[in-house]
C-alpha cells in the first residue's frame, strides 16, 4: 500500500509542476485534465501526509519513554495510546480511498420505473417512487427530466422514464435497479386487506455521443400519434417516436412532448443509456464471481427491498437493514439506505482488496 501512494504523491507533485507549466496553461484541454486528475489525488495525498506526521509523532513519543522524567513518559504512553488509534483511522481511511472508483459514478443517470404485478396498486407505486426519487435529488440540488411516461387511469403509471442530472447521481441511484415490493392496503379495497404488489427500477448510466458513437444508418425511426391517458394534448399529430437500433434490437420509445423532434432527441439518449448498460451487464456477468455479494451490481430480477406501510418498515433484504420510518422515506429521506449500502459495498471491497 505505501509504495502505491508514494507513486500517488509523486505523480501530484509531478502535476503541481505541470499546472504551473505555459505550455500547459495555454492548452485548455490538457490543463482541465490535469486540473481534474489533480483534484482526484489531492484527497489521497492529504491522507497520507497526516498518516505520515501520525507515523512522525509516534517515533517522538516512542524516544521519550526512555526519559529519566516519570512525568515525561506518562505523557508519552498517553499520547501513545492517542496516536495508535489515529494511525488505524487514518490507515482504513487510506485503504478506502484506495479502492478503485467506479468510472461511471459521477454521470448522469436514466432511473426506469415499471409497474409489475400487482395491477392498478403496482401503477401507483410507481408514482410514489417517482416522487420519492424526485425529491431526495431536489434536496441535493439535481435536477429531474421526465424521459417518457405511460399513465394508467387511476392517477398511475405503467412505466415512468426520467433523467436525473446531476454530478455523482449515479454513485447513488445505481443502488436503486432490482425489484421493490410494496405491502399495503388499496384504498380500493373495501375489506382492509393488505395487498402486494411489485415495481422495478433499472437505473442506466448516461452514455454520452462522444464515448458511444452510433451509426444514424443503422437505426430504423418509426413516427406514430401518442397514445393513453398522457396524450390527450399530443395524439393530433405523428409526434410520437420509436428509435430501434437494428444491431442490438434495443428499443426507446418517447412520446412525452409535443414536438417530434424534442421526442426523437430523448428517444436517442435513452436508447444510447440502454446500449451501453447492457454492454455494462455483459461485463458484469463475465466477472461474476469478482463481484459475489456486491450490492448495486444491476439485476433487476432481484427482490431488493419491501416497502411496508400498515407496518411503516422498510427493508432492505441485500444488507438486511430495517427501518420504521417509511413515511419520512417516501418523502425522499432515503440518506441512511444509501449510506448504508455505500458501506457494506466499501468493506466487500476492501475484504477484496486485502485478499488480492
Amino acid at each position: 500500500m505505501f509504495q502505491k501512494l508514494q507513486g500517488v504523491e509523486d505523480r501530484f507533485i509531478k502535476l503541481e509542476r505541470l499546472l504551473s507549466d505555459p505550455a500547459v496553461m495555454n492548452d485548455r484541454t490538457l490543463y482541465q485534465k490535469y486540473i481534474k486528475e489533480h483534484g482526484e489525488l489531492s484527497r489521497i495525498v492529504e491522507a497520507y501526509r497526516q498518516y505520515r506526521k501520525i507515523l512522525a509523532d509516534i517515533d517522538s513519543s516512542t524516544e521519550l519513554l526512555s526519559d529519566s522524567d516519570p512525568d515525561m513518559k506518562a505523557m508519552a504512553r498517553d499520547e501513545l495510546e492517542s496516536l495508535d488509534v489515529q494511525k488505524d483511522e487514518a490507515e482504513l481511511e487510506l485503504k478506502k480511498l484506495l479502492i478503485p472508483k467506479d468510472p461511471l459514478d459521477d454521470k448522469n443517470v436514466i432511473v426506469e420505473i415499471r409497474a409489475g404485478t400487482g395491477g392498478e396498486e403496482a401503477g401507483l407505486f410507481v408514482g410514489d417512487l417517482f416522487r420519492m426519487y424526485s425529491r431526495y435529488a431536489e434536496a441535493r440540488n439535481w435536477t429531474i427530466e421526465v424521459m417518457d411516461s405511460s399513465e394508467t387511469g387511476v392517477g398511475g403509471f405503467k412505466e415512468l422514464i426520467m433523467m436525473v442530472h446531476g454530478k455523482g447521481a449515479y454513485s447513488v441511484f445505481k443502488y436503486e435497479s432490482g425489484t421493490h415490493r410494496v405491502q399495503r392496503v388499496p384504498a380500493t379495497e373495501t375489506q382492509g386487506r393488505i395487498h402486494t404488489s411489485a415495481v422495478t427500477v433499472a437505473v442506466l448510466p448516461e452514455a454520452e455521443e462522444v464515448e458511444l458513437h452510433i451509426d444514424p444508418s443503422e437505426i430504423k425511426v418509426d413516427v406514430f400519434r401518442a397514445s393513453g391517458p398522457g396524450g390527450q394534448s399530443v395524439n393530433t399529430t405523428d409526434s410520437a417516436v420509436r428509435l430501434t437500433h437494428l444491431p442490438t434490437g434495443t428499443v426507446a420509445i418517447c412520446q412525452d412532448q409535443k414536438s417530434q423532434h424534442k421526442n426523437k432527441e430523448k428517444a436517442m439518449k435513452v436508447l444510447r443509456s440502454r446500449i451501453l448498460d447492457a454492454m455494462i451487464q455483459e461485463q458484469n456477468a463475465k466477472r461474476s464471481a469478482d463481484r459475489k455479494g456486491q450490492v448495486g451490481s444491476g439485476d433487476r430480477s432481484e427482490r431488493i427491498r419491501t416497502y411496508n406501510f400498515p407496518q411503516g418498515r422498510l427493508t432492505d433484504h441485500r444488507i438486511g437493514l430495517t427501518l420504521y420510518r417509511l413515511d419520512s422515506i417516501m418523502q425522499g429521506e432515503i440518506d441512511e439506505v444509501i449510506d448504508s449500502l455505500r458501506t457494506h459495498n466499501q468493506a466487500l471491497a476492501l475484504k477484496n482488496e486485502e485478499s488480492l
